[in-house]
């Protein structure tokens, strides 16, 4: 993170606010057509030590990880582990932590999954959508929450894109969820922008990738995906593509149909 008093300069142009006062409208007109780079310098300098990014360490994650560790090389990367992902999942975590150098930051349930299982029962076997947002409340949404308060969070970078859902595609560069600002530098990228990125910097894909995985989450609910078939199809046995994390906290959270990989 940059030191205090010293930080990235903008690009000549951009919008410099401070996060009580930012106006959203401004700040998207000044960030249009700007590159991924661009936008990570411009959150760095206006969010300053408040600014983190999450990862799942899915299908493409390398891309985001280098892409702002480039930027601000010791930012907080918040890693939610709900205790279910695979084997693979967790070596490739250690293994992009080791070769970029992050900060990482694990965060969990302080309910185990064996604990859950006992008083809960398996929820993702219910296959009900209302199981399944108690499963990502429980695992996903409040070790989060958890992380953003803890971490003094006033701002969150993610990798979401705009091609993957429906939610998504409605968003702009930098949006409000529950309240702080959130901001998305590849919103704009396809696959094919992700592809070339990794290979110019030699980035690996997830293992799973090359097996049909496109969009990696936890074992019990990950499965490949077939030829002309959505990202997250494979994903929550079809009834949900999104855990809530990337959602705000409205009407839109139980609507969702329709989403990231980084």
């Amino acid at each position: 993170m940059f030191p205090d008093g010293a930080s990235a300069a903008p690009e000549k142009g951009f919008f410099v606010t401070t996060a009580t006062q930012i106006d959203l409208d401004a700040v998207n007109r000044q960030l249009a057509g700007a590159t991924p780079e661009h936008v990570v310098r411009w959150a760095a300098e206006t969010f300053s030590t408040g600014l983190v990014m999450t990862s799942s360490f899915g299908a493409q994650s390398a891309v985001m990880l280098h892409l702002v560790t480039q930027v601000i090389p010791d930012i907080p990367v918040v890693f939610v582990d709900t205790g279910y992902l695979f084997p693979e999942t967790y070596q490739f975590a250690e293994a992009l932590t080791r070769r970029l150098k992050l900060n990482l930051k694990v965060y969990q349930s302080p309910l185990s999954p064996a604990r859950m299982e006992a008083l809960m029962g398996r929820l993702w076997e219910e296959e009900t959508k209302e199981a399944l947002d108690r499963y990502d409340q429980i695992r996903k949404k409040e070790p989060m929450q958890r992380a953003l308060r803890e971490l003094g969070v006033t701002a969150w970078l993610a990798g979401l894109q705009r091609h993957q859902t429906e939610h998504r595609s409605k968003l702009r560069v930098v949006e409000l969820q529950n309240g702080m600002p959130k901001i998305h530098p590849v919103l704009e990228w396809t696959s094919r922008d992700v592809y070339q990125y990794l290979k110019r910097h030699d980035l690996p894909y997830h293992p799973l990738y090359e097996q049909g995985y496109a969009s990696i989450g936890d074992v019990h609910s990950t499965r490949p995906i077939g030829e002309g078939m959505n990202e997250r199809d494979g994903r929550f046995g079809g009834l949900k593509q999104e855990c809530g994390l990337h959602l705000p906290t409205t009407p839109d959270e139980n609507d969702s149909r329709g989403a990231s990989n980084l």
